[in-house]
C-alpha cells in the first residue's frame, strides 16, 4: 500500500516519470485544458461536482508527494474583462501560501499574467494537467518539480 495522501495511479504514473523542471498544471474547472497545454502533457480529468475536488486539495497532495521549487499562478490581468470581479489577489492565494507554509516549503506565489500563463503552459516541459472542478476565479497553478536530492 502506498504511503502518501496521492494515491490516483495515473497522477503517479505521470510524476514518477517526470524529472528535474518538468512541469505540473493543476486547472480549474474554467480552464481549456484540453486545448491549452504543451504538446506532449497529459491530461487527468479530476471532476467529481463543481468545487470537488479544489486546486488547493490537489496542490496539497501533490506536494506531500514530489518536491515543488517554483508555484506560478494565473495571474489577473487588469485588461481582462473578469478581473473587474477580483481587485486585488485572488482569494485563494492566500489558501495556496497557507498550504505551502504547512507543507513546509519556501516557495513563494509567482503570478504569471493569464495570457502568458498560457504561453508556459505550452511548454515542451508540461508533463501533466490535473483538471480540477474548482470554481474559484484564477485558481490556476502551474507547478515546476525539483530534486529529490537536494
Amino acid at each position: 500500500m502506498l504511503d502518501t495522501p496521492l494515491l490516483h495511479p495515473e497522477i503517479l504514473r505521470v510524476l514518477a516519470r517526470a524529472g528535474h523542471h518538468s512541469k505540473v498544471l493543476i486547472a480549474d474547472g474554467n480552464y481549456p485544458a484540453e486545448n491549452a497545454r504543451g504538446p506532449r502533457a497529459e491530461l487527468v480529468s479530476l471532476q467529481l461536482s463543481p468545487g470537488i475536488p479544489s486546486v488547493a486539495q490537489v496542490l496539497a497532495a501533490v506536494l506531500a508527494t514530489v518536491r515543488v521549487d517554483e508555484v506560478f499562478t494565473m495571474g489577473v490581468d487588469r485588461a481582462d474583462s473578469y478581473a473587474a470581479a477580483t481587485p486585488g489577489d485572488p482569494p485563494v492565494w492566500a489558501e495556496y501560501r497557507r498550504i505551502l507554509a504547512a507543507s513546509g516549503s519556501a516557495v513563494a506565489l509567482q503570478p504569471i499574467v493569464k495570457w502568458d500563463f498560457y504561453k508556459a503552459v505550452a511548454s515542451s516541459d508540461h508533463v501533466l494537467t490535473i483538471q480540477t472542478a474548482d470554481t474559484m476565479p484564477w485558481a490556476n497553478l502551474l507547478l515546476s518539480l525539483g530534486c529529490r536530492t537536494f
